[in-house]
């Protein structure tokens, strides 16, 4: 069987970000946005920053392929259609008139460029059934999602513009800015004036500060949800627009959906929403994304995970089923988002539950040395922005994960983490004028050996990588018979830039032989119109997963935690909704019972 573990298993290159602002060069990974086609049999996902695109045959196992030169790898949000032969391709550049390309050959091309007429961020081409194409754009805390036709052989626009998306955080909760949706929108006079404070604080004035950011600074202020990312699917003569809020560096980034009989509206905000949503778990953000069906028919979906420590746009990309249900209404499963998926089992059933469970959770960890602060036990807190840092950069430091009994071991995630790596730009910094950047080109390497063991004495190789010429920095190891075993060792031998080396997860998946968690008791009280508190008493549970939706046998929302309070801020005002606490630990899932939100 394929499996994977989200964030994608690929190389993410690095961006040398040259921040004018603060007058530094930020190092991270990064690639988002990413648009999922099929074509010729094949998959294939475009995102930004990559410098190509990421190919598979099984939806499981990717690799990044270089593209042609000549296509702009320095714009945001690569956008593909499939047109006859052809996969039609652009990305944008914020203020500049943006092309279009075309090409027989994803890989290889060649790649005919067709001149643009208009500027466009975050652009998205959609074919309709009746070969009509509709192009959908817009990213801004300002401004909307803006839709039109274009002629499919000179891509101009036919016809006006049309706003179709506009944000209204007030009464869509999963609209609201800030880490678990904590921040309202602010007025003009307050925008202005946290603007001035900020002008005050960098010693600066008006006519100081450069032009080209000022839109930005003060949206930031605004506290308004950016309304970006669209996407467009039709399914049974419906058109599902697909729209990201509120801002990539929150947990909460997601997808939502309007729904409409015409490509240009006018659009109802969806029954179920949001779409695709994921604040918790080991790495979080579910949003700009892209819905494809596959070979067999089967729907999933792709979207932006969030890091944002090193940078804002630190990013990774997760994969996810999704489906339809008999009402029409679009779903996408992240239940357990960043936990490993039989593609065939979720092809089956989107909702399926995983056949291993976390093992790694809070164990006892050691390692051959370690940076204040930044301990081992980070590459077991479940969380991505967290790590263990070495004491040094010597080849051969090393981190040893105690599962607390024997297990049965299936399968590990090697999470790698970057952190203050301060070199000089390897090449020249291009890119927009307001994010000016070099994406590393360079074919790096990460290496490692992992090792197994019943008793802590006499250990096995279960992977050796020391001589691998990959970078694979969230690696997927998977043994589906399993292996038995108490502790596992990794020992670094080699990172990129010769950093120390970062651990932000050593994450174990399997089965132990224990009793599963009982039924846990919660409360579930709503807070106003957009928010509740769920309230869970102890059950012998390593962690939850709180479930909700607008139907009692809708849950499709899904909120994992590993502490008994949270509260959750993505309800619409004037919507009824239900709820589910299950629990779950090494030997299994308990699912819980369904409660009316009060």
């Amino acid at each position: 069987m394929k499996y994977y573990c989200n964030p994608v298993n690929v190389n993410y290159r690095y961006q040398f970000n040259d921040d004018q602002r603060q007058k530094k060069i930020k190092v991270a990974r990064e690639a988002a946005d990413p648009s999922l086609i099929c074509f010729k049999g094949r998959y294939y996902i475009f995102a930004s920053m990559t410098l190509g695109v990421w190919v598979s045959d099984d939806m499981a196992h990717w690799e990044n392929h270089r593209l042609p030169d000549g296509l702009p790898f320095y714009d945001y949000a690569p956008d593909v259609c499939v047109r006859g032969e052809y996969v039609y391709f652009c990305a944008s550049k914020r203020g500049e008139v943006c092309n279009f390309y075309r090409t027989k050959d994803i890989l290889n091309g060649p790649y005919e460029k067709i001149k643009g007429t208009f500027d466009f961020w975050d652009p998205h081409m959609f074919l309709d059934d009746d070969g009509r194409l509709y192009f959908y754009w817009g990213c801004s805390n300002m401004t909307p999602i803006w839709g039109v036709e274009l002629d499919p052989e000179t891509m101009h626009q036919i016809g006006e513009k049309r706003v179709l998306i506009t944000g209204n955080a007030f009464s869509i909760g999963y609209e609201r800015c800030g880490e678990d949706h904590t921040l309202l929108p602010r007025t003009e006079e307050e925008i202005d004036a946290c603007y001035q404070g900020f002008l005050q604080a960098q010693h600066m004035t008006d006519a100081d500060f450069p032009d080209a950011y000022k839109p930005l600074v003060k949206g930031m202020f605004s506290q308004k949800p950016y309304i970006e990312g669209a996407w467009m699917d039709k399914f049974n003569g419906k058109y599902y627009l697909q729209y990201a809020c509120p801002g990539t560096q929150y947990n909460i980034y997601t997808d939502g959906v309007y729904v409409s009989d015409s490509p240009l509206g006018s659009f109802a905000l969806a029954q179920n929403n949001p779409y695709s949503y994921k604040p918790g778990g080991f790495i979080p953000g579910a949003g700009h994304g892209s819905t494809m069906k596959d070979t067999d028919g089967c729907l999933w979906h792709t979207a932006t995970m969030r890091i944002s420590v090193n940078h804002d746009f630190e990013r990774r990309v997760g994969i996810w089923p999704a489906g339809l249900d008999a009402e029409g209404e679009l779903f996408c499963n992240q239940r357990y988002g960043d936990w490993p998926v039989s593609v065939e089992d979720a092809k089956k059933d989107p909702w399926c539950d995983p056949k291993w469970y976390l093992l790694s959770y809070g164990k006892s960890v050691q390692a051959s040395s370690s940076e204040e602060g930044k301990g081992p036990e980070k590459a077991v807190d479940e969380n991505v922005q967290t790590w263990w840092r070495a004491g040094s950069a010597d080849p051969g430091e090393w981190i040893c994960l105690d599962l607390g009994m024997e297990s049965d071991v299936h399968a590990v995630q090697i999470n790698f983490a970057d952190d203050r790596i301060d070199i000089p730009v390897p090449g020249k910094i291009g890119g927009a004028a307001t994010q000016p950047r070099y994406i590393e080109e360079r074919a790096l390497k990460t290496r490692w050996i992992l090792e197994g063991a019943e008793d802590g004495e006499v250990y096995e190789v279960l992977a050796d990588k020391s001589q691998a010429d990959t970078d694979l920095t969230h690696d997927l190891i998977v043994w589906e018979e399993g292996k038995h075993l108490r502790y596992l060792k990794l020992t670094v031998k080699e990172v990129p830039y010769g950093q120390q080396p970062c651990i932000s997860g050593l994450r174990v998946f399997g089965i132990q032989q224990k009793e599963k968690p009982e039924i846990p008791e919660f409360t579930a009280e709503r807070i106003g119109d957009l928010d509740m508190n769920v309230k869970i008493q102890g059950s012998g549970a390593l962690g939850y997963n709180i479930l909700w939706g607008e139907n009692p046998q809708k849950l499709y929302h899904s909120y994992m935690v590993f502490h008994p309070e949270q509260r959750i801020g993505a309800l619409i005002k004037g919507r009824d909704y239900w709820v589910r606490v299950d629990a779950f630990n090494e030997a299994g899932i308990t699912e819980g019972n369904v409660k009316h939100l009060i």
